[in-house]
This record gives structure tokens, sequence and C-alpha cells, in this order.
């Protein structure tokens, strides 16, 4: 793919993003800013957690107007939920003869920059470029990461390194990077290393079958230079198939298996859990422990732990020496905005706890591991969650896999579905109640729940009774998918009158746009 250069040297040059508060977008903007560029932008009025980001950058979106493609725009980069056939910004910018790159052009522009590596996968992505973004920021490596989401531990979606480090000699500086399969926008990036944590059927508007997303794993995974590096989990059936296809197309490629199954210095054993910590141990490294729920993560830890020893290997150095820095870094990430972010806590009218979390899981299988982690984590606990699916195409292929996921909440809400703005939800075969009928086979406690007042009066009702004797601690209530029902969260906790974050997730989750709905 010919793919626009971006100068190298970006001091003063100016460019303008539309749709800047989409969080690939606002991410970048975050990088080029620290490199010097000039940066302006337009997007909706509505108020997203992005918003923070521009504000500590002190850039001020502006509403779509072709008089914003000023003279001083030498170039403007764009998220796919915009066109240049009818946004007026973009139409400005084509008749004025200034370079236009969609997002994803615009990282992989960078990508060519740097010594880059890529984080892909069906799930994990985001949490596992958080967790390498928090060891490289203990390590001091030089270089930048950019993640999907705001990382507590960076403040924002990304970290760059304040400068570059004698004591690491690259020829170029590092970039770690959250890379996305949909519509093949990762085929854009140009990975001197890449992260595998999942393969399985997902997009299914886009990947009708699980042969075509596997596909496209395996055509990312050949764009390795030669010798290249895939880090794979070897736990993750379709990772672990997508590795060996891509091996017997490239067999010049170095595979690094990580997890249970593997072999080798990245083979995982699960400890204990205790003291609000998690605790495992890697090859020859020792114990390391992690202060968020889930299996899960555990095994995005251990791939995060294995892509910054192999930098460090790039660097002549031996990972050993840095152990206690790595163990650090893994104690400081503290989860990223909509990954298993605790947003508040109340009491409920019989005086219990009641600890809020919003998580963005919106595939079964995301769904069925992180509940999991949170019934392991939060023991004493009872767990309400409120579930809306995100598009009526993967609720339609995934159907029975949705409605048997949650098995390890106490009770379930599920909402109407979050619709794409490609979708008819009219001419759709399923709804948000044909998820809950289905849901109600598998589960003794499910309340379909269309609106989210609804939602959030229902909710309320199940905390004004005791948690019970097996849940002494209190109740979790979980706020869980791609879509917007997070507002159910907020809701429920202005009626307790809890403590909550004062920014809440404002519905951005897509990677590269403004609305989960663009998706």
């Amino acid at each position: 793919m010919n793919i626009p250069a971006l100068p190298s040297d970006l001091n003063g040059f100016h460019i303008h993003c539309v749709g800047i508060k989409g969080t690939g977008v606002a991410a970048l903007v975050e990088i080029l800013h620290a490199r010097g560029a000039v940066i302006t932008g337009s997007d909706v009025s509505e108020r997203f957690y992005t918003d923070e980001i521009l504000e500590k950058l002190k850039i001020t979106p502006l509403s779509f107007d072709e008089k914003n493609i000023t003279d001083s725009v030498q170039l403007v980069i764009y998220s796919s939920a915009y066109s240049p056939d009818t946004n007026p910004e973009l139409k400005e910018a084509k008749k004025r003869g200034i370079p236009l790159m969609l997002y994803t052009q615009a990282l992989g522009a960078f990508s060519k920059t740097a010594f880059s590596c890529g984080v892909c996968g069906v799930h994990g992505k985001t949490t596992t470029t958080g967790l390498c973004g928090s060891i490289f920021k203990e390590l001091e490596l030089p270089g930048a990461v950019l993640a999907g989401s705001i990382i507590s531990s960076f403040g924002g979606c990304t970290y760059t390194s304040p400068k570059s480090s004698e004591n690491f000699p690259l020829k170029n500086p590092v970039f770690i990077a959250e890379t996305c399969e949909y519509q093949r926008h990762f085929m854009s990036f140009s990975p001197q290393k890449i992260i595998l944590t999942s393969v399985e059927s997902d997009h299914q508007d886009y990947y009708p079958a699980y042969e075509d997303i596997r596909s496209a794993f395996v055509d990312y995974i050949c764009l390795l230079p030669e010798g290249g590096q895939l880090i794979y989990c070897a736990d993750d059936k379709g990772a672990e198939e997508t590795a060996r296809i891509a091996a017997e197309k490239r067999p010049d490629l170095e595979l690094v298996p990580y997890g249970e199954k593997a072999e080798g210095p990245w083979h995982l054993e699960f400890g204990r859990i205790e003291g609000g910590k998690q605790y495992f141990k890697i090859g020859e490294l020792g114990e390391f422990g992690l202060t968020v729920p889930g299996k899960h993560n555990v095994r995005n830890s251990t791939a995060a732990v294995a892509l910054n020893c192999e930098l460090l290997k790039a660097c002549g150095k031996d990972p050993s020496e840095y152990t206690e820095k790595i163990k650090k870094g893994l104690l400081n990430f503290r989860g990223g905005r909509r990954r298993s972010e605790i947003v508040g806590r109340a009491k409920t009218p019989l005086g219990q706890e009641v600890i809020f979390i919003d998580d963005y899981a919106h595939h079964p299988t995301a769904i069925k591991t992180t509940l999991e982690g949170f019934r392991n984590f939060y023991r004493g606990y009872k767990i309400l969650v409120d579930f809306m699916s995100h598009t009526y195409t993967r609720t339609a292929a995934l159907l029975e896999e949705f409605a048997s996921s949650f098995g390890a909440a106490d009770s379930v809400i599920i909402n109407k579905i979050y619709g794409s703005a490609r979708e008819n939800p009219s001419s759709a075969s399923v709804t948000g109640q044909t998820l809950a009928e289905r849901a109600k086979q598998y589960h003794a406690d499910v309340t379909y729940c269309g609106e989210f007042d609804e939602a959030s009066e229902t909710a309320f009702k199940m905390l004004q009774k005791p948690s019970g004797s097996r849940y002494p601690e209190g109740y979790i209530f979980v706020t869980m998918g791609a879509g917007n029902n997070w507002q159910v969260g907020t809701k429920l906790l202005e009626k307790l009158g809890g403590a909550g974050s004062s920014c809440n997730s404002g519905g951005v989750t897509d990677a590269s746009t403004a609305s989960a709905s663009k998706k």
C-alpha cells in the first residue's frame, strides 16, 4: 500500500484534523503535537472523554466549516467517519490541493519513521498496549506508545519519552501502537514486531466468515520484515492457528509464543489472588503482580513483558537486569478508560458498598472472560451487569454465544442494541429483547430494559435488597458493551448519591472515530 510520507521535521508543520475527538485521531494528535506540529481540528459539539486530552494540549475543536481550511494548513488527517465527498472541510482541502490522509494512513506513515511494534487481536488490544506502555515508561526506553483509550498510567492515550536515551541504541525511536483489524486498517502500518492476542469471528459486516478475519491477520503478519518477530498467545486457538499459517507463508519469521501452553521464556503460571492483586510467574523472570482483574489480563501482561524484553535484547541488554522495573511498570498499570474502569462508589439504602465498573467488552468471549475475572477478583461481591450489544450483525451472528456469556454474573439487564450507522434496525433479524429471551435459557435472572431510565430504575430496585450471606462485601454494578449504556451507571450512581468520576466515557469507543456507531 502506497502511504504518503510525513515530514521528518514536524516543527511548525500545520496539520488540521477532521474528527479530532475520535480516540485514534486524538491519540495521534498527542504524538504529533509532542513532535512540534501545529494542530487544529474539528468535530461535533457533543463532549467526549477525548476533550480532556485536547484541553491539555490547548486545542479547541471547531465546528465543521470550509473556512477552517486556511492557507496555512499543510496536511489534513481525517477520521473514517467522514467522507471527502461530503464533509465541507475535506471538500475544501481537495479543492485547494492540500494532501488528505485517513487516520489509519497517518498512523502508518508515522510508523515508517520509527522502530514500530503493532499490537493486534480481536480482544485485548487496548489493555495490552497500555501494559506495554506502562513497562516501556518505567524502562525509560526512547519512543512513543499509542493506545485506543486513555490509559491511567499515561494520563492520556499516548506516552512519549521525554528524550532519547544513549543507553538504548536503536537507529530509530520505538513506536508501540494498537492496530485495528476492522476493514483491514492495520495494513497501513509498518511493523517490525507484532503482538497477536487473539483471533476469532468478529466484525461480521466486513468478515462474514472466520476464515476472512483470520486471513486479514495473516496478511498483516506477513508485513513483518525478514526475521521479524510475531509474539502470539499460545493459549488462544485462533492466534496459534494464525501464527502457524503465517509461518508457512513466511518461514523466515521468528515465532515467539506466550501463555500457559507456551514453551520457552514466556511460559506463564497463574498464582494466587490476594490483597487486591493477582500474582503470576513468567519463565525465569519470577513472580509478578497486577492490580486489574482477570486471567486474560495476566496473559496480556505476559505479552507486554515479552515485547519489552525483546526490545531490551534488540538494544543489547539483558532483560533479567530490568526485572524490578518491569514489575513496577505492571503494578503502575491501573487500566484504561472503559477497560474494567472503576467509575464510582456508593452505598445501597441498606448501607452496603456498590462498586461501579464500566467495561468495553462487546464480544461474547470478552464478556465471559471479563465477568469471570470480576468473579474471581471480587469474591465477596454480588455482580449485577447491564449489557448493551453493539451492532445487529454481530448480535445475530453470535446470538447463542452472547446469550450464554453471562454465567459469572448474578443478575443481568439487557438494553436495546446499539447499531452501526450503516445498519437499518427495521430490517434486523434480532433485537435486544431477542437477546434477553435467549439469555434466559442460560441464566436464571435476566431482565430486558430497552431504555436507560428503565434499566437504572430496575437496578436501583435490585440494590434495595441485601446482597446475601454469600456476598457480604456488597455489590459490583457493571455497565458493559461498546455502546453508550455507561449512562445507566451514571444515573444509578446519582440515585444512590455516590461519588463517581467526573469524566465518564462519553461514548467514544472507536479507535478512529468519535462515535462507536460509526464503526
